[in-house]
């Protein structure tokens, strides 16, 4: 399986970045700069967004700030999106790294990790763009996906690895998210 990402084998998965849940995360505003620079750079780059959202009708539906991305989201009950009976429809076909962000990094992302993990996927987790409450929560989290096969990447990395090089037609577009 390919290590470096592309942007035409990629889909970004974002994980319950919901309205009553962000203002509790340590951290949050730069977790959701970091996830609004790899939702654009995913829009311009042809990389499928797609969302869930934890019993939305009790912590809200996905932050505002990220509207209009993702246009595909799964209400769920179970912590771990994979459980859910909709789960691989809901994921594009034929994009087989997972680029995942998104919150409680040691709940329903971490869960959600390892459920891709157990059904053979390969699954990037981007360090700098998931969040807990606690910050010993969300390093925690890092370190037990790492150790279950997750690679751990950053937002840079993954924007930087989905143009492969200088010549990409949207590189100053996807540079000025990087430096925005």
């Amino acid at each position: 399986m390919a290590v470096t990402l592309t942007a035409d084998r990629s889909v970004l998965l974002l994980v319950d970045l919901q309205q009553r849940l962000m203002p509790s995360i340590a951290g949050g505003e730069a977790v959701v700069a970091n996830v609004r620079r790899l939702a654009e750079a995913a829009r311009r780059l042809g990389v499928p967004v797609v969302a869930t959202e934890q019993n939305p009708a009790g912590l809200g539906g996905t932050i505002p700030a990220l509207a209009p991305l993702p246009a595909l989201r799964l209400e769920k009950r179970f912590f771990d999106a994979t459980r859910e009976a909709d789960f691989e429809s809901f994921l594009p076909a034929g994009r087989p790294a997972i680029v995942a962000a998104g919150c409680e990094a040691h709940v329903c992302v971490m869960q959600t990790v390892l459920g891709l993990l157990d059904r053979g996927r390969s699954v990037n987790l981007v360090a700098d763009a998931v969040g807990s409450r606690s910050p010993a929560n969300r390093d925690a989290a890092l370190a037990r996906a790492a150790r279950h096969g997750a690679e751990l990447v950053t937002t840079e990395m993954v924007l930087f690895e989905w143009l492969a090089t200088s010549d990409h037609p949207r590189f100053r577009e996807v540079l000025g998210l990087v430096k925005a």
